[in-house]
């Protein structure tokens, strides 16, 4: 399943802690080139001294932020062979970006969104992966292409996130059907119920999943090893092309999800919404 990772370039957003992090420096063991993107430049620094790699920094709340690391990209990788969408988060009550989108939209799923649309060009001349963190709380949520930004329906943040990670599941697999197209391939996943730093500001009925004995061994909750297991494997793959457009559930392929997440055309939808959302052409 993992090929020879030596050469490869590997760009990984939300790299600086977590699961990002733990495959960050698995990768770079294996032999890959690992271009680690993170949002907190105390962390980015530490990475780059722990391994020897420049760490670029990026906060998903700003598009002017995601605007520069693309053109830092560009101008350090002639090539990119995998991009790993890994930032994200959540954000307890609603909140706005200096943008003016949701702050959890964007920074799960707009940001991903704009940094894919300004690497296109870029990526399928590299035949690229792209591998994309969603989570299992998409099979809750519900995409309303009139309402991504929960202004009609009452605000939960819990849901606002599954929503998002749902957008992010079907992003995925609208880049995996364009692949006869473009040349990129795609596949998504759910890396487990993590102790990271996700869960750090976790609240209500999170908070009782990520830092309680009880809700930890309820609802499986693993480490960052364990948690970053399927984004090494998916990053390493020889062939992408095997799995393009599915969805794993940690190691497992072709996991259960949604009627929504299954759902072609509003994949196609969805994907032209966002484009016109952020002033893009829907080429990528």
């Amino acid at each position: 399943m993992v090929g020879n990772l030596a050469g490869k370039t590997i760009v990984i957003t939300g790299a600086t802690s977590g699961i990002g992090a733990t495959a960050a420096r698995a990768l770079v063991a294996q032999g890959a080139t690992v271009v680690p993107v993170g949002r907190s430049p105390q962390r980015a620094a530490a990475l780059s001294d722990e391994l020897g790699v420049e760490t670029l920094v990026a906060d998903y709340a700003r598009f002017t932020d995601v605007r520069r690391l693309a053109a830092e990209l560009l101008d350090r990788c002639p090539v990119i062979d995998v991009l790993v969408h890994n930032a994200g988060g959540v954000v307890n009550g609603r909140q706005r970006t200096e943008d003016g989108h949701e702050t959890t939209l964007q920074t799960n799923y707009l940001a991903p969104y704009l940094l894919q649309s300004l690497l296109h060009d870029r990526l399928a001349a590299s035949r690229a992966n792209v591998v994309v963190t969603s989570s299992a709380a998409h099979r809750s949520a519900r995409i309303r292409l009139d309402d991504l930004e929960y202004d009609k329906r009452r605000y939960i943040g819990g849901l606002a996130y599954a929503a998002a990670k749902l957008a992010d599941l079907l992003f995925s697999r609208e880049l995996a059907s364009r692949a006869k197209e473009t040349g990129i391939t795609s596949v998504a996943f759910h890396p487990g119920t993590v102790a990271s730093d996700f869960g750090r500001d976790a609240k209500g009925f999170s908070k009782f999943i990520y830092h309680t004995r009880a809700g930890r061994r309820l609802f499986g909750v693993v480490d960052n090893d364990e948690g970053a297991r399927p984004l090494i494997a998916l990053a390493g793959l020889s062939d992408p092309q095997q799995v393009n457009g599915q969805y794993f559930d940690r190691l497992k392929p072709d996991a259960p999800t949604s009627k929504q997440a299954r759902d072609a055309d509003l994949a196609a939808r969805l994907w032209e919404t966002t484009a016109d959302m952020l002033g893009l052409p829907a080429v990528s």
